[in-house]
This record gives C-alpha cells, sequence and structure tokens, in this order.
C-alpha cells in the first residue's frame, strides 16, 4: 500500500469534489454530514468509515457548527492547511453569498405577501429535509440498543426537562468513556452494523489509508505558529473597531459574535434562544419573529444553520446604519459577522486536530465520543421536533410542571398551507426519495400559490 501521504488525490480534484458538497448541503447539520459521508466514503473513498467518524466525534465536541469543521478536518487530513482553508470556506461561501441576496431583499421587500408565501413554503420543505436527515445519521451512529438509549435519554432531558446541551454532552462522554473502559462491545467505535444503504467502507481500504500522515502529527512548534496567525486573523479587526468606534454598531456586532464562538456548542439550534433574546431585547438588532425567518433563509440555503448570524448582523446595522446606507452598512456587518464566527473554527480545528488523530487507538476515548455521536442525533431530533412546533402552527406555549418544561402548540393557531405543504415534502422524500433542490422548489412554487389563493 502507498503512503498514506502519497494518496495521489490532485488538489484540483478535491477543489470540485469540496464546491460538489458545498452546492449540495442543504438540511441542517445531519443533513450536511450526511452529504459529506456519501461522496467522500462511500463514493470517492478517500476516508473510511472510522476515520470519518471519529473526526465527527471531534468536531462535535467544538464550538461552532459541526459540518463546517468536519469538512475543514477532512480538508486537512487529505491536503494539509491548504487543503482545510479550502475545504471550510467552501463550504460557507455558498450560503454566504444566498443568504446576502436574500437579506437585501427582506430589508427591501420583507412584508410583503408573495415573501411570506414563499417562507412558508421552504419552511415545509426544510422540515421535511430535517427530518430525512436525522434518521440517515441516526442509522450510522446509533447501531446497538445502547446508542437507541443514550440518544433516547438526549431527546428526553434536553426536550422535556430543559437541560443545558453541555451537560448531556459531558454526562453522554462520562457514559461512553466508562462503557469503553469496562470492555462493553455496544461502545466500541468500531461496532454496528454498518452504513445505510451499504456496506461500511474499511479505513485501509480508502485513498487516505489507516495510518497517521506525517502533517497530521502533534507539533508544538506548529501548533503555536498556527494558533498565532488564526488568533491575529479572528481577534485583530475586533480590537481595531474597540479603538477606532468603540460605541458602534459594528464593535457590538464583532464583540457579540466573537463570544458567540467561544460558547456555540451544540450549533445554531443549541443557541437560537440566547442569540434571539439578545438580539430582539438587548441590542434590538431585530424584531420578534424576524429570527425564525433568518433561521428559515439558514435552512433554505447551502451550508451551516449558523449562518443565520449573517442576517442577524445584517439586519442589526441596516437599522442602526449611521451615516452609512442601510444596505451598505448591513453588507458590511455580514461579512464582519461571518468573519469573527468562522475565522474561530479553523482554528479549533488546526489546533486540535493532530492530537484527535492521535486518540484514533485509545479505546476509552473513542468510547466516549461514540457516545457523544449518539447523543447528538438526540439533541437534533429535538431541534427537528422545536423547528416542526414553529413551521405548522403559529402559536406556541411553553408548558410547566416541575421537572418538565417544553413547548405545546396552541392547536387552534395550526397553519393548514403549511402542514399540508410539510407532508407533501415528507412523503416526496420518504416514498417517492425525492431529492431536497427538488423538494424545496416544488414547496417555494406551492408556497406562492397557496399564499395568492389560501385554502
Amino acid at each position: 500500500m502507498a503512503h498514506p501521504e502519497h494518496h495521489n488525490i490532485p488538489f484540483g480534484e478535491a477543489v470540485k469534489v469540496w464546491a460538489r458538497i458545498a452546492a449540495l448541503s442543504f438540511g441542517g447539520p445531519a443533513g450536511q454530514i450526511a452529504v459529506m459521508h456519501r461522496i467522500l466514503v462511500e463514493e470517492k473513498k478517500w476516508i473510511g468509515e472510522e476515520r470519518f467518524l471519529h473526526a465527527l466525534n471531534y468536531c462535535m465536541l467544538l464550538p461552532g457548527p459541526e459540518a463546517q469543521q468536519l469538512a475543514t478536518y477532512i480538508g486537512w487530513l487529505l491536503h494539509k492547511t491548504k487543503g482545510g482553508i479550502l475545504a471550510g470556506t467552501l463550504f460557507v461561501l455558498p450560503g454566504f453569498l444566498a443568504i446576502m441576496v436574500l437579506s437585501w431583499l427582506y430589508a427591501l421587500y420583507g412584508n410583503l405577501g408573495a415573501i411570506e408565501a414563499l417562507f412558508v413554503g421552504l419552511k415545509a420543505a426544510v422540515l421535511a429535509i430535517v427530518f430525512s436527515a436525522v434518521r440517515r445519521i441516526g442509522s450510522k451512529a446509533l447501531r446497538n440498543p445502547a446508542m437507541w438509549v443514550v440518544a433516547a435519554s438526549a431527546f428526553i432531558a434536553i426536550f422535556f426537562l430543559s437541560v443545558p446541551f453541555p451537560i448531556i454532552i459531558v454526562v453522554a462522554a462520562l457514559v461512553g468513556y466508562l462503557g469503553g473502559k469496562s470492555g462493553l462491545k455496544a461502545f466500541e467505535a468500531s461496532g454496528g452494523h454498518g452504513s445505510l444503504g451499504g456496506t461500511a467502507v474499511a479505513d485501509r481500504d480508502t485513498a487516505l489509508g489507516d495510518h497517521i500522515p506525517d502533517h497530521a502529527r502533534p507539533s508544538l512548534g506548529w501548533s503555536l505558529r498556527i494558533s498565532a496567525v488564526f488568533l491575529v486573523l479572528w481577534l485583530a479587526p475586533v480590537a481595531a473597531l474597540l479603538m477606532i468606534v468603540p460605541d458602534s454598531v459594528f464593535t457590538e456586532i464583532a464583540t457579540f459574535f466573537s463570544k458567540m464562538a467561544v460558547v456555540t456548542f451544540g450549533g445554531a439550534y443549541a443557541v437560537l434562544a440566547y442569540v434571539a433574546q439578545e438580539a430582539v431585547e438587548n441590542y434590538g438588532w431585530l424584531q420578534p419573529g424576524e429570527m425564525l425567518d433568518g433561521l428559515g433563509m439558514a435552512e433554505t440555503t447551502p451550508g451551516p444553520l449558523i449562518m443565520v448570524t449573517q442576517f442577524v448582523g445584517f439586519m442589526g446595522a441596516a437599522r442602526n446604519a449611521g451615516g452609512l446606507d442601510p444596505l451598505v452598512a448591513g453588507t458590511l456587518a455580514a461579512v464582519l459577522t461571518t468573519w469573527v464566527t468562522f475565522v474561530p473554527c479553523f482554528l479549533w480545528i488546526f489546533l486540535g486536530a493532530p492530537f484527535a488523530e492521535r486518540m484514533r487507538g485509545n479505546v476509552a476515548l473513542s468510547s466516549a465520543m461514540t457516545a457523544i455521536t449518539a447523543a447528538v442525533v438526540g439533541v437534533v431530533l429535538n431541534l427537528a421536533v422545536w423547528f416542526a412546533l414553529h413551521t405548522i402552527f403559529e402559536e406556541v406555549f411553553e408548558f410547566r410542571a416541575a421537572p418538565l418544561r417544553f413547548d405545546l402548540p396552541v392547536l387552534s393557531s395550526l397553519s393548514l398551507p403549511a402542514l399540508l405543504l410539510t407532508v407533501a415534502a415528507m412523503v416526496a422524500m420518504f416514498r417517492f426519495k425525492a431529492g431536497a433542490l427538488t423538494v424545496i422548489a416544488a414547496c417555494g412554487v406551492a408556497g406562492l400559490v397557496l399564499g395568492v389563493a389560501p385554502l
């Protein structure tokens, strides 16, 4: 077998593949991870099943969008630092451009009935995509009864008991670590029933192989250099704004979303409530309810769901533009928000991935990560249910009866068009295996039609 550094994958081909993945990365992290798995593991066989899941488990531990970080991790494994930068940047770029255009349209025409009807259709499509993606990625992670128990426990804890996401992750990691330490096969990263729709691809049968490439081995000197570079790229603009315009909306955006980059464990949904509260009540960037519109944009465009922060930054600056044109201010703020949100993601990967690679042979640590992945399936299911409540019903209320605390719909607020579109989208995806882009386009058109002639 060739040495793993000599995998013979041309960088030009990698550019095309990562661009293809970025264009198809709809449906939130579960769908995006499934797309990467299908193309990189099953189709291209550039990386194996175990290595893919190990990288995913590491990314689940990090703040920020795990799908984008997974792309960066694998790109780095295949083509060193330039490969990581390529994969991570391309993963964000299509969504950034799409949300920028949608933000302009929203700022100019957001109150038009046609735009509102379009979003009803798009949200229905997204709901079907999210449930389809949960099923796909869950079928890979929930490979035995023990993993199902972990996932179910995570769902119950976060949906019914409002247990914070970090606590769920810590408990899952502890359970997995102890299970692996005890030699329980259910927690082994290599166990299970393989991939959905085919046999799992072994690491040794892939272009990368099953060994650690030389550039992926921990080096203190390299870690210090790469950390310094990305810390400067991340924090220099923030420091400049603090010194030059300390009281501007741009400084508020830079500092707020820089803090978010450090604490956004669990992805966009996990911090949605906090971001919405701060943006609406503290900073006054958004009106109540507009956060869901921004989330609809992020759901229906390729790229990480955390791109919703770009919309928040855009609207915040557009409404507090000072002497600038509102659209110019919004555009600059959108660029700034995206920069301080995603530059730290590269830092976490380049700094920690070599150490994560070194842990691949540690059974107990790998078992901890396996349990974390199962727990995240339960968390993502919770988020899918939350999104369903806010898509199909126009009003929800919080039910409280200690220790229970969860959202319930106001049945009289059922949106019949949203329900019909959601059912149709799910039938199309689950029964007829329609693609995500087809479902999104069809639901968008249907939403517009129903908006013109409501039921």
